[in-house]
């Protein structure tokens, strides 16, 4: 089973992009299923119904999110009423979940989307590693043969121990959040495809999808301007895992930058 993950795509421009990039490359790679990061995909950040829209149309099996998830209030019911739209599972709402099992026919695939707390104070998430332990179970005493995880956090060190606690117990562990692909994608000791951060799918002359003067100014000066998001060329980063049926681990793995 080859699976494609996406890394946080921004704005509507990202969401073009991922319209204009997907398609072709799940061709290209024969790609089974595919999760893309939207926490990011609405104007001015979040995710709406209509930016939702635009990625599974883009070819999203399933959207996950981030600390910008529940920014937008129109999500709010979509989360419940469309189980394909994740956010962080240990973030306190009464909205939506983190969990997913999706029948493959021959297979299941269970998607888990988690948050750090590093740095992310702000999101009041709960202890990440307790909450993949007892997801992961969830997944497994549900017969998941694939058992894939967004791990939405801010620190590397953060996503190292969570790609090492669950070595050996799921398919794939990916990092989303910093907007930066990371060289790291590897097989760890146990089996388990992981990839520090995906990267991001938008504006490459930005900084992390927001127009590069304001952040070099807000940095310079310590400012407050508003952030605007960037326009122009875009970007698709994100990973490709390549699993194995009969024991759910990965075989290899591939970097992916489309431009």
């Amino acid at each position: 089973m080859r699976v494609l993950c996406v890394g946080d795509v921004c704005s509507p421009e990202g969401c073009a992009a991922a319209i204009r990039i997907l398609p072709a490359l799940k061709r290209e790679y024969s790609i089974d299923f595919t999760v893309v990061n939207g926490e990011n995909s609405a104007e001015g950040n979040g995710i709406t119904p209509e930016s939702a829209d635009m990625l599974f149309s883009a070819g999203a099996d399933i959207i996950t999110g981030g600390n910008h998830s529940l920014r937008r209030k129109e999500i709010y019911e979509v989360l419940d009423s469309n189980r394909c739209i994740l956010r962080p599972d240990n973030i306190n709402s009464e909205y939506g979940s983190g969990y997913i099992l999706c029948d493959m026919g021959k297979y299941s695939v269970a998607v888990i989307n988690l948050s750090g707390q590093v740095y992310l104070e702000r999101v009041g998430a709960e202890n990440a590693l307790a909450a993949a332990e007892n997801l992961v179970q969830r997944a497994k005493s549900e017969n998941a043969r694939f058992i894939l995880v967004d791990f939405h956090a801010e620190a590397t060190s953060e996503k190292r121990a969570m790609g090492f606690f669950l070595d050996g117990k799921v398919s794939a562990v990916f990092g989303t959040h910093t907007h930066v692909q990371t060289a790291d994608e590897q097989i760890l000791p146990g089996g388990t495809g992981y990839i520090t951060d995906l990267g991001m799918t938008g504006v490459i002359d930005s900084i992390l999808g927001v127009e590069k003067q304001i952040i070099i100014n807000r940095l310079r000066s310590g400012g407050s301007e508003k952030f605007l998001q960037a326009h122009g060329k875009c970007m698709l980063n994100g990973c490709i895992f390549e699993l194995d049926d009969n024991t759910g681990l990965t075989k290899t793995v591939k970097r992916i930058y489309r431009e």
